[in-house]
């Protein structure tokens, strides 16, 4: 298998299932389709392509405001016909639209959900190639994307399909960038066929197990993973993050082995478990909490005593057992990239029998370089695992305020793009020759640490990029600090500033349940997160949690001074101001600092 197609044919041949992906319908109905339906659907809405008069190597575009059968159908059907498809995120605005659909050229856009398809019909104005737009729902406006079906060209799509090549360009992914316009990351079928071959063992599942999807398929890495279901031959159900929890959700429904997910949802499930506690009385809140408090020397494959194995067997039954149930009660395993994972969150999950592993990746490595497993002594808390085979790591030593350990992760492998679409530039810039090798500078400084039988694991330390400099001309890598204080149940979102000032400080937005909460507690009566974020006691207990974490860190790095902000960062506005989010919810630092350009002028005043 050299080919993303392949994938589909091969299930058909090995492990065919009558429901190999689901998602609902407008009604609320599941709507389940097997494998041979997907791929007669797609090969002939590939056929219908070609009779719109499209050629190989022409671009399409596929957008969605929640992950959808018709998404991954219409993803086989542009790559049998040699197309190259562009995933766009539901949450940019009209000017991003209009810039990537410009430079790829695309052709020809797939849409669903609420206003998409008014937004790409608005673009469509200033987008010249963009000749057609069709939707994954009936509209008066935009044709319905089966009008396309056909059969006619089924034979020219086999040839087509029989000519493509692993080291043919299959997608041009544009990252969300924290600053600048987009760039548009080429991988070929070889770049992301390399990394599903090479890790869906990591997925522990068999074949026929139910998993569930709900991080965007035009993210890299839940699209791989989607491919590497298809692999390994499960039933995949996308679902909507809003109908996750709860007795009636998606997770009691469908009761899955494993999903993927972003830590910040896994922060908001342990605010959620933490503030739950925080409403016990008496012997239960302290059952609660002296079970909380056993995660937090929590190692994986801890060797305990037996007075200590009978103490966590009793908050195994009492307390984490209720954990795993809201869950579905079957989950084996949860895997967490895109972001850094706290490491409380890392121990709280995975003590209380919810196998939490986390990887490390690009959407330019397409996108994993490294990852920890579920294998005895295959993972290291607070790193992100070791490298897969068929990868090379260097760690490019930076000097300067930085340990002699620590560097550049620099990466080669067959799943390193090829580069950045129209931005020869750029691409000098990314890659670095070494000894007569091209290295590809993924901007994060990490190190090797030892595992327990010796395995060189990878630790990320900062982000090259994020570095600021004080006045007095010492760096401080904000990304540790922010990781570390957002473990603490009060703050939602942290950003560390300080760049060209002669002191570090922090802009915190408060986790307005738990803020509600402690205010109870202490019997402060609640207005609302704007006027309690000037509250002197709210400002005193956020100075003892600053209090409380700023000694891990050196005197450089400690927050001097911090303000509240009542207003959370979001990935999309609905006035269509720029977000503080890209849509992986990383900090676009440049916006948040020009927003609150006022506060911090007072912080520094």
């Amino acid at each position: 298998m050299t080919r993303l197609f392949d994938l589909l044919y091969n299930q058909l041949q090995t492990y065919p299932l009558e429901v190999a992906i689901s998602g609902r319908d407008d009604t609320g109905n599941w709507k389940s389709y097997s494998t041979q339906e997907i791929l007669e659907a797609s090969e002939q809405a590939a056929s219908g392509l070609l009779k719109l008069g499209l050629q190989p190597g022409d671009k399409i575009a596929i957008v969605s405001y929640k992950n959808r059968p018709e998404w991954l159908i219409m993803d086989y059907a542009i790559q049998m016909a040699g197309m190259i498809s562009i995933p766009l995120y539901p949450t940019i605005s009209t000017s991003e639209y209009e810039y990537i659909l410009n430079e790829a050229e695309v052709k020809v856009a797939f849409c669903g959900g609420l206003d998409l398809n008014d937004k790409l019909s608005n673009t469509q104005k200033n987008v010249a190639s963009l000749t057609h737009i069709y939707t994954f729902e009936k509209t008066s406006t935009n044709p319905f994307w089966k009008s396309i079906f056909d059969k006619e060209s089924l034979a020219e799509v086999e040839r087509i399909r029989q000519g493509i090549k692993g080291e043919d360009l299959v997608t041009i992914i544009y990252t969300s960038g924290t600053t600048g316009d987009p760039k548009g990351v080429m991988l070929t079928h070889g770049n992301i066929m390399h990394v599903i071959l090479k890790t869906s063992t990591l997925l522990t599942t068999a074949p026929g197990d139910k998993v569930i999807s709900f991080l965007p398929l035009c993210h890299i890495f839940e699209r791989v993973v989607s491919f590497a279901y298809c692999y390994r031959n499960v039933s995949v159900y996308f679902c909507a993050t809003d109908n996750l929890s709860g007795p009636n959700g998606d997770l009691m429904a469908i009761k899955p082995v494993a999903f993927t997910t972003v830590p910040r949802l896994l922060e908001k499930i342990y605010e959620a478990i933490y503030n739950k506690g925080l409403a016990f009385e008496g012997v239960k809140r302290k059952l609660f909490f002296w079970a909380l408090g056993l995660t937090d020397s929590f190692e994986l494959e801890q060797k305990l005593s037996l007075i200590a194995k009978l103490k966590w067997s009793i908050a195994d039954k009492l307390i984490f057992s209720k954990w795993r149930t809201a869950l579905g009660g079957n989950v084996k395993l949860i895997f967490t990239g895109a972001a850094p994972c706290p490491l409380k969150i890392m121990r709280v999950f995975c003590a209380a029998g919810i196998n939490i592993r986390e990887g490390y990746g690009l959407t330019e490595t397409a996108p994993t370089l490294t990852a920890n497993s579920m294998e005895p002594n295959g993972a290291v808390l607070g790193t992100v695992g070791r490298v897969i085979d068929g990868v090379e790591l260097l760690i490019d030593k930076l000097g300067g305020d930085y340990n002699e350990d620590e560097g550049e992760i620099l990466a080669i492998g067959p799943n390193v793009m090829s580069g950045y679409y129209k931005k020869p530039e750029i691409n000098k810039q990314v890659f670095k020759e070494i000894d007569g090798r091209k290295w590809f500078c993924t901007g994060d400084v990490g190190k090797m640490v030892k595992g327990p039988e010796g395995q060189e694991f990878l630790k990320i330390t900062d982000r090259k990029k994020e570095l600021l400099k004080t006045s007095g001309g010492k760096y401080v890598a904000p990304a540790p600090i922010e990781n570390r204080i957002r473990e603490d149940f009060l703050i939602e979102q942290m950003m560390v500033v300080g760049d060209k000032q002669k002191f570090v400080s922090a802009l915190i937005v408060p986790a307005e349940e738990a803020l509600k909460n402690w205010c109870h507690h202490k019997k402060l009566e609640w207005t609302s997160l704007k006027q309690m974020a000037m509250h002197p006691k709210v400002i005193k207990k956020y100075q003892k949690v600053i209090d409380k974490y700023n000694p891990e860190f050196s005197h450089i790095e400690q927050i001097k001074k911090f303000r509240l902000i009542s207003s959370p960062w979001l990935p999309l506005h609905e006035d269509q101001s720029e977000s503080e989010l890209t849509p992986t919810l990383k900090l676009k630092r440049r916006v948040i600092r020009e927003k609150f350009k006022k506060e911090i002028m007072e912080i520094y005043a």
